[in-house]
């Protein structure tokens, strides 16, 4: 089977068709809770369950081939800075080249229901995501996810093997262990601190510096801009408490020990300029300087060798 050539490419920042000019300070909008005021490009349905003794909602769009269909189904995980519209240009091609898409917001994200109390574990995620393909009839797709999103493909696919036809991962973490690296765990209440200070500044720094090699292009602002207005919105708190949780999740759950169990295939996209490293901020000043590039570099080499040498 031959995925289409748009993956290689990877549009995650292209802009639908309004783009937001730069804002100075704090200025622009403010969303609800789940993302209520933010369009989404297709129509957004709703999965609703209970877990943990909540009841939740996981928001997603279902997106038929614009053509005719090759039967096949490609889902999308977004990364923690990211939701599910992030991959608009994505889905766009995935559609065009006669996949089924279905990109979605889990649970503590965008649209999704952000409770007050959960206990985030990778697995439980993958559980949640596994009951929303059932209700959609949808066995064994493609499973396609960005950073976080990465983190959590490889997860989806070591608990459910059989429920995977293959995986695709962009630039995911997950790959090292960064607390073993000598990173200092921090609490939830910490993160939860970090997380209370965000602004679209902050935003745009970070992924300025992480993601774009300090360069930067005006259709970003549009997603600096998306996840800002969580912020800023009636629901700033319990938004800032559920990614605290999340970051603790990211940081304490690698899947870098169990590689080698991964028993679909994989295809591994690595941007050698990529600066992501969980829990960065808090390195001691030797780690710190290691060049997060020449990790990825590194990881590359050694993840191909486990994931394409079977």
């Amino acid at each position: 089977m031959r995925l289409p050539a748009a993956l290689t490419a990877l549009s995650l920042i292209a802009v639908s068709s309004a783009t937001v000019a730069i804002a100075t300070a704090d200025d622009g909008p403010a969303y609800g809770p789940q993302l209520e005021g933010f369009d989404y490009p297709w129509p957004v349905s709703r999965f609703s369950f209970s877990s943990q003794g909540e009841s939740l909602e996981m928001a997603f769009m279902d997106v038929k081939p614009v053509g005719p269909a090759n039967g096949r189904t490609a889902v999308l995980f977004h990364g923690k800075n990211f939701c599910a519209a992030t991959w608009h240009d994505t889905i766009a091609s995935l559609v065009d080249a006669g996949y089924r898409a279905i990109a979605i917001d889990q649970v503590g994200f965008c649209k999704s229901t952000k409770p007050a109390h959960y206990q985030y574990t990778l697995q439980q995620l993958a559980g949640n995501t596994r009951a929303l393909l059932a209700s959609l009839d949808v066995t064994r797709p493609i499973i396609i996810g960005h950073s976080f999103g990465g983190m959590l493909a490889m997860r989806y696919a070591l608990t459910f093997p059989g429920d995977v036809d293959r995986l695709v991962l962009v630039d995911p973490i997950g790959l090292e262990d960064w607390q073993a690296k000598g990173v200092p765990w921090q609490s939830i209440d910490t993160w939860y601190q970090l997380e209370l200070k965000t602004t679209a500044d902050s935003i745009r720094a970070y992924q300025r510096a992480t993601y774009y090699a300090d360069t930067w292009d005006e259709k970003y602002e549009h997603w600096v801009q998306m996840l800002a207005g969580l912020y800023r919105g009636p629901g700033h708190d319990l938004v800032a408490w559920n990614g605290a949780l999340i970051d603790d999740a990211a940081f304490t759950q690698p899947v870098y020990y169990q590689f080698e169990q991964i028993s679909v295939p994989v295809l591994l996209i690595v941007g050698d300029k990529d600066a992501t490293a969980v829990g960065k901020n808090f390195a001691p000043p030797a780690i710190r300087s290691t060049n997060p590039s020449a990790c990825s570099r590194k990881r590359l080499a050694t993840t191909c060798k486990l994931f394409f040498t079977r």
